[in-house]
């Protein structure tokens, strides 16, 4: 006779642990199968705006598109005014933004990282994270657009630059918190200044993250809309000057898309794929960064 069985409390316990044993396994695939659900629910719609996109857009895609204006309703036309004028602003803000995020980084990372100058920073960044970028669309027109009485594109390229800042500060200081301090401590036991230390040593180890974070910024004002609206409007012609209004690809998809022509319509979905595709790609050369970094 097992020995369990002939004593009741022991028997009892087992027969708990059983009972729990049960509950704990009952309750492990009541979760799997939930966050399997809510995973196939988001891909699903995922792949349905993928497909609908490509199918629709790569209708709407031919060479006049990128070679071509943008046209009036019902004529022929393309999108490469467009294409240029976010192209250009997208870059100006990368180059304008980028700098300054960098150096920021560093500082709070290196140079100050318990003051009341890196809290009160901290706290401002994550304000301008997690702001609608229709406020700072908003906040370049009452300070630029409305004291110079003009849209433009200078305006435009001041609203993604404050868009990509906070991203790339939080990105630097955290990948240069990320580098184990015994690597700064050999270079400063061989006599290296500060400057070269973060320069040669902190910077070149966290320079994929860095890059990385750059990337994902620029991916995000890739597609916006809202501050674009507010500072550089739109163009329907082609310029290169960034003190008139100019034409951006987000605008244009949201103007043509609202419109009941054909054509605008079958512009704005090709403009859709072309936005899709150049952030697709910018995530994942970040992914591939990432990647090559671990």
């Amino acid at each position: 006779m097992n020995f369990d069985e002939t004593v009741p409390h022991v028997k009892a316990s087992k027969d708990t642990r059983q009972a729990k044993y049960a509950r704990r396994k009952f309750t492990n695939i009541v979760a799997l199968v939930l966050s399997l659900a809510a995973m196939a629910f988001g891909l699903v719609w995922l792949f349905w705006i993928l497909f609908e996109t490509v199918r629709l857009g790569l209708a709407g895609l031919t060479w006049a598109t990128l070679t071509q204006m943008t046209p009036p309703p019902n004529d022929a036309g393309g999108l490469a005014n467009a294409i240029y004028g976010s192209f250009l602003m997208v870059m100006l803000a990368t180059f304008v933004g980028t700098p300054i995020g960098v150096m920021a980084g560093i500082y709070l990372a290196e140079f100050d990282t318990h003051s009341w100058l890196a809290a009160v920073t901290r706290f401002v960044n994550d304000i301008l994270l997690s702001a609608p970028s229709i406020v700072i669309g908003l906040f370049v027109y009452s300070v630029v657009v409305a004291q110079f009485k003009s849209f433009s594109g200078y305006a435009g390229v001041l609203a993604l630059a404050l868009i990509v800042i906070p991203v790339v500060i939080r990105t630097t200081e955290n990948m240069l918190q990320l580098i184990p301090p015994g690597l700064r401590e050999a270079a400063y036991a061989l006599g290296a200044p500060k400057w070269k230390v973060i320069l040669s040593i902190t910077m070149r180890a966290a320079r994929a993250g860095v890059v990385t974070g750059v990337l994902l910024a620029v991916a995000r004002i890739a597609g916006e809309t809202a501050p674009l609206l507010f500072t550089a409007l739109s163009n329907q012609f082609w310029t290169s000057s960034l003190g008139e209004p100019m034409a951006s690809l987000p605008v244009t998809i949201f103007k043509f898309a609202m419109s009941p022509y054909q054509n605008w319509q079958e512009l704005a979905w090709a403009g859709v794929f072309l936005i899709t595709l150049a952030v697709l790609g910018l995530n994942i050369l970040a992914r591939v960064l990432t990647r090559n970094k671990d």
